[in-house]
């Protein structure tokens, strides 16, 4: 008989089993009871509902803001306001990045409160880490405050070409509050930390001035030298020029070479290309007047570096 379970084992596995089997059907019945909650489901939509129009103005408010900076910044807008031209990208992408940062940072606050969360002990927690992070963050802070005074006072805007402390030269392709982004034209792009721009140069403010020194024979007539220059000067058209080209006359004199000078007035940074234009144009005329036996400093010079 010992080979056969005992009649008390049974019922107990027994008990145990229906034990289970109620669990079961009780876990079955609430969930059940959940999902056919009338009042839960109510309150879960509500809750839905609220935040799709937390996020629907939020996204009408952010579109209504990015018009209404772009209106402002108008080429009409901006010049009643004095603002320059080559500035108004800069600062209305900026006005667009921190505004949209605060309406996010509001709507994140509007959705955890439909959550029922309490922002207290968040809001609080927020500070004592915004504290520690601020001690430990001077440079971040220096760098946020240079980058509001350099779009605040213009010293320099996207697509201006600028040089930084002597090291570093090129387009501004992007200013944020944190960083400058420059790229030089032979393709190298420098982040700047905005607390470490100094010693700036900005060639895109002002009109530049292209200057050419043509060299000829000590031993040619001078007058007619000077005379094809003087026509030279007077056919050079440019769409970058804003004045006319002026023959300065003679800039210096040597044993064997005079050197004339001419130079024109250009729009900004684009010195050099007026340049090489003026000197082929300095050149169609020598060889025009047959007599090819010039050459230009500024061409020699680039040519030999």
């Amino acid at each position: 008989m010992s080979g056969y379970p005992q009649p008390f084992l049974l019922a107990d596995a027994g008990e145990a089993i229906e034990k289970k089997l109620t669990l079961w059907q009780q876990f079955l019945d609430d969930i059940w009871d959940s999902l056919s909650n009338t009042h839960m489901w109510m309150s879960v939509l509500k809750v839905v509902l609220r935040i799709l129009v937390i996020l629907i103005v939020s996204r009408i408010i952010r579109i209504v803001i990015n018009r209404v900076v772009d209106n402002f910044m108008n080429p009409k807008a901006s010049k009643r306001l004095k603002l320059r031209t080559r500035r108004v990208q800069t600062v209305g992408k900026l006005l667009k990045n921190t505004a949209t940062y605060i309406i996010n940072f509001i709507v994140l606050l509007l959705v955890l409160n439909e959550f029922n969360i309490n922002l207290a002990p968040l809001l609080a927690g927020a500070g004592v880490i915004g504290l520690a992070i601020g001690f430990g963050a001077q440079s971040l802070v220096k760098d946020v405050i240079t980058g509001f005074f350099v779009i605040l006072e213009d010293h320099f805007s996207v697509g201006d070409v600028i040089e930084v402390g002597g090291k570093f030269k090129g387009t501004v392709e992007m200013i944020g509050l944190r960083a400058t982004r420059i790229r030089s034209w032979t393709g190298e792009v420098f982040i700047l930390p905005n607390g470490n721009i100094s010693d700036v140069t900005n060639y895109s403010v002002n009109n530049a001035l292209a200057v050419v020194d043509v060299s000829v024979a000590a031993t040619e007539n001078l007058d007619h030298m000077a005379e094809i220059v003087k026509s030279a000067a007077a056919k050079f058209e440019d769409t970058n020029i804003v004045g006319r080209a002026e023959f300065l006359g003679i800039q210096s004199v040597t044993a064997s070479d005079v050197i004339l000078r001419l130079t024109v007035l250009c729009r900004p940074n684009t010195q050099s290309t007026v340049s090489r234009h003026l000197n082929a144009e300095v050149k169609k005329a020598f060889e025009a007047a047959g007599n090819p036996r010039y050459y230009s400093i500024e061409a020699m010079e680039r040519a030999g570096s």
